[in-house]
């Protein structure tokens, strides 16, 4: 199952001419890309989806959302599937 999940930039650049950022989420950092929040700066929070950037967050819906998603097991297996983790 894929998921959204929130995380907050920690840095944004460009690589071959695409937006990227850095991205934690609980302490696991990503590269995302950023094209369509482009205006996404170090300390907002975005939604990534297979990652890519859908939309900046509040930081309550942030966090909200990223409780719910431990809460529910989910984000430790979404993020085990991201790393290519079989356990996914």
């Amino acid at each position: 199952m894929c998921l959204a999940v929130p995380g907050q930039v920690i840095e944004v650049f460009v690589e071959d001419d695409v937006h990227m950022a850095k991205v934690a989420f609980g302490g696991i950092s990503r590269r995302v890309c950023v094209e369509h929040v482009r205006d996404a700066v170090p300390g907002d929070y975005v939604l990534v989806h297979v990652g890519f950037a859908l939309q900046r967050l509040d930081a309550a819906e942030a966090a909200r959302i990223f409780d719910l998603l431990t809460e529910l097991g989910a984000l430790q297996d979404e993020l085990a599937e991201q790393d290519g983790d079989p356990r996914a």
